[in-house]
């Protein structure tokens, strides 16, 4: 018998963008069986193919789309629980329905048990009963499909979404490495920068020395002032404008008249104490335009304050004083003291240090004053471990253990100076040029092991 294929006109017109139409197979050996069921189907608008045998149902499954197939269970050759089984293996989302006569429930039940049918439908049918199996039917093997296409939908944006987030990780990371690189060069930049200015400040506080006659007091006083400042715990930034402070807290002096200058204050006159005592306030003045010199600033006007209020030029006491300015104030004095710019005598170390310790709680705070005659403990024991080497073995990386200064008391390179190669070649260039030997201190721990043998004979 010649295989026949219907397809009713309603179910050939898909619109484009929509699924397709569901196609139904019914295969049974009798033509008049097909006939009735193409007719239900028919007055359903559901499209439809028929075939009188098992053979002729998966020829049409090898070259039509179907989703759900009727068989009749009595077939010869091979019987309808047999066909839905290979029906099965062809494509297992194809909805599988039996027509069987009660004679053949038990190979049914068999069917089922197998997975091989989903319904089974006994002869006689009701045509209602039918068609509402199959729209069932073909119902969920719409959703299946639908299913099915949004599981592969969403497989794909989720694969496509890590492809995206590895790319975008890609480039986070890349640009992550950029801006770190930059910000490291910005960091460096910026360190440069400040080293830069610092230095510039220390060349500036050995110009006011070289004018004011006491060479080397600022340095001095920077020193034991910034490892105070450390000792006592404040922050980084706060030692900084100690330093800083200490290294131009007479920078208000540099309008004196050369009268004035080089002389003790003790000898000064009544006009020329009046014009000493605001010197301070001149040097916050001329310190103020500099937006990294507040903390300075302020510090300069207050370091002749007194913590007994007895001070100038604002009489404040105690707390009221930066902390900052009650260390500048107690290292410059004992400066002072044993270099005689304070008085015409020059004191010995432990008689200014004793002087110092006098004023505790009427001119100097007694915690600054006790922690910075640890400080010059400290550094004395320190200082014996420098190690003093000739210039032309000064390697990059060495420390210097104490400034450098010029014939006339300048500061040419400041303590805690870090050697680099410019900075090597300059000096042993200098060094060649001017025929002159130079000798260095250099702190012991920044010499490599290798060359430790570098230190000049009976020092260090």
């Amino acid at each position: 018998m010649t295989t026949t294929a219907l397809q009713e006109p309603i179910a050939d017109q898909a619109i484009e963008g929509q699924a397709a139409a569901p196609m139904v197979l019914t295969v049974d050996d009798e033509p008049s069986v097909l006939s009735a069921l193409r007719r239900v189907f028919r007055a359903q608008g559901i499209a439809t193919l028929q075939a009188t045998s098992a053979a002729e149902g998966l020829a049409l499954l090898k070259t039509h789309r179907v989703d759900l197939v009727i068989s009749d269970m009595r077939m010869p050759e091979m019987d309808g629980a047999r066909f839905l089984e290979q029906v099965k293996i062809h494509d297992p989302g194809i909805v599988r329905v039996l027509l069987t006569g009660y004679a053949d429930m038990s190979s049914t039940i068999a069917a089922i048990n197998q997975g091989a049918i989903h319904r089974y439908i006994a002869k006689p049918w009701d045509d209602q009963d039918l068609v509402l199996v199959v729209r069932e039917a073909l119902i969920r093997r719409e959703l299946e499909r639908k299913n099915a296409e949004l599981s592969e939908l969403t497989a794909r944006q989720n694969e496509q979404l890590q492809d995206a987030n590895q790319t975008l990780e890609s480039r986070v990371s890349a640009r992550t490495a950029e801006l770190q690189q930059i910000n490291g060069m910005l960091d460096a930049a910026y360190a440069d920068l400040d080293h830069t200015f610092v230095l510039a400040v220390n060349v500036f506080s050995s110009l006011l020395e070289m004018r004011g006659g006491h060479p080397g007091h600022a340095r001095r006083v920077a020193e034991l002032s910034r490892e105070t400042a450390r000792r006592l715990g404040l922050s980084e930034r706060d030692v900084r404008d100690v330093h800083l402070a200490a290294l131009v807290h007479d920078i208000g002096s540099i309008g004196f008249p050369d009268t004035m200058l080089g002389k003790p204050v003790s000898s000064y006159s009544a006009e020329e104490h009046q014009r000493y005592r605001r010197h301070s306030i001149d040097g916050e003045t001329a310190l103020m335009a500099l937006s990294q010199l507040q903390g300075v600033a302020k510090i300069v006007r207050q370091h002749h304050e007194r913590v007994d209020g007895k001070g100038f030029p604002d009489g404040l006491s105690a707390a009221s004083i930066a902390i900052g300015a009650r260390i500048v104030a107690a290292a410059s004095d004992l400066d002072e003291l044993t270099h005689g710019a304070m008085g015409e005598t020059h004191h010995s170390t432990e008689r200014a240090q004793s002087m110092l310790t006098g004023g505790i709680d009427t001119r100097y705070d007694r915690a600054v004053v006790e922690t910075m005659l640890e400080v010059i403990v400290d550094m004395a024991n320190t200082a014996r471990n420098d190690v003093q080497i000739d210039v032309h073995d000064l390697r990059p990386g060495m420390v210097l253990a104490r400034a450098v200064v010029s014939a006339k008391g300048a500061t040419l390179l400041a303590k805690g100076y870090v050697f680099d190669e410019r900075v090597v070649r300059q000096v042993t260039d200098f060094s060649a040029r001017e025929g002159v030997r130079l000798s260095l201190w250099v702190q012991c721990d920044s010499i490599a092991p290798n060359d430790r043998h570098m230190a000049l004979p009976g020092v260090g």
